[in-house]
């Protein structure tokens, strides 16, 4: 089964969620990055996620959603001209964090959704963090998740993107291709040998093979490396911080098979872990 790279769709719409934490406005200056890359328009987005029915409490949440909606706007107004075409637009809703961020992505028919993330040692008063997973297996489209403690100064240079041997982990090349030569990045495609079962270490051999030819067809810069992983996740942010990495590619749901290592709990130790940014991506095809 060959590798088969289309050309996507052009990058359009993004959306970035917002709960007015400072690793939050980080995110949006990151998503702006991406924007004026790809030429895109950004739509950020806060949920107002309260419940309470008592009458008080109704009238504080009235005032402070009107008092969020201003800083709302206070933000775009500060940030509109540094967006591509000075697009940046904002969304208010009500309901759960993640299903309205879901909802909006569908409805704007975003590719990309942003989100901050604040680590294993973060704190969880602000929702963004402790929704950021389910906003990324949710989402109905690619998300990318920022710790707030992340420079991005020098942009993007460097894109990880780990094989192992399921059919899955080939589905993370045609989306990063694309971001690859829209930054003029180099991508690391990383074997990971998580077994000493030859079938298994042959397979991703095999997918690596695939992905070069694919990458030298594409003219995207490359390099072609190995790891013997026990523990996956610490492998690979092993190899992203030693080898200057500025974005990881990964799948956020496969099908349960023995050789997956990239099957949720493995996901969510490398978003929790990683200091640097993470591409996901859910399990579907792409070309």
């Amino acid at each position: 089964m060959q590798v088969v790279v289309t050309k996507l769709k052009a990058m359009k719409t993004l959306l970035v969620a917002t709960d007015f934490s400072k690793n939050s406005i980080h995110v949006l200056e990151y998503a702006i990055m991406f924007a004026n890359k790809l030429e895109a328009a950004i739509h950020l987005i806060w949920v107002d996620n309260s419940s309470l029915k008592d009458n008080l409490v109704d009238t504080i949440d009235e005032e402070l959603r009107i008092e969020k909606k201003n800083y709302l706007k206070k933000i775009v107004s500060e940030y509109k001209s540094k967006a591509f075409n000075n697009n940046l637009e904002y969304h208010l809703k009500k309901g759960k964090v993640y299903q309205e961020i879901g909802k909006t992505a569908r409805q704007l028919k975003a590719d990309i959704v942003f989100a901050g993330t604040h680590g294993v040692t973060g704190f969880e008063q602000y929702w963004i963090g402790s929704n950021a997973y389910r906003i990324m297996t949710s989402a109905p489209c690619p998300v990318i998740t920022i710790r707030s403690d992340y420079s991005f100064e020098k942009g993007i240079q460097n894109i990880l993107l780990p094989m192992d041997s399921s059919l899955e982990t080939k589905q993370k090349l045609p989306f990063t291709v694309e971001l690859a030569k829209r930054f003029d990045a180099t991508i690391h495609l990383l074997k990971v040998y998580n077994s000493p079962i030859g079938v298994i270490r042959k397979r991703i051999d095999s997918f690596g093979r695939e992905a070069e030819k694919c990458l030298m067809d594409k003219n995207v810069n490359y390099k072609l490396e190995s790891v013997e992983a026990s523990n996956v996740a610490a492998s690979i942010l092993d190899y992203a911080e030693k080898s200057s990495i500025d974005l990881i590619a990964i799948m956020t749901e496969q099908n349960i098979t023995t050789a997956n290592k990239f099957l949720g709990p493995y996901a969510q130790q490398l978003i929790n872990g990683s200091k640097i940014p993470v591409l996901s991506l859910r399990d579907r095809e792409y070309n």
